[in-house]
């Protein structure tokens, strides 16, 4: 069966379509993809994974199904709040 992986950084995106057997994880569909070796940066044992943006609490438990895209998330750099607050300051002219 057939489904994507996706990672994105703010340089390049990677959207690959894997052929994975029947029960596999998101796991096995990445280390399949090639991202790994792609983007080294990915930290696979400690990054978060999703399907269609929906975060896994436990991708090993998660068994894929055809279509699913596997989504690796980059860690957040600064607080989206935060964020927010420094571009209304910056917006206020402060």
């Amino acid at each position: 069966m057939d489904v994507e992986v996706a990672y994105a950084r703010p340089d390049q995106q990677f959207l690959l379509r894997v052929a994975v057997p029947e029960g596999a994880t998101p796991t096995e569909a990445i280390e399949r993809s090639g991202v790994l070796q792609r983007f080294p940066e990915i930290e696979l044992a400690s990054a978060s994974i999703g399907i269609f943006s929906h975060v896994l609490k436990d991708p090993q438990a998660y068994r894929l199904r055809a279509g699913d895209r596997v989504e690796i998330y980059r860690p957040l750099i600064i607080d989206p709040k935060e964020a927010r607050a420094r571009r209304a300051r910056k917006g206020l002219g402060r």
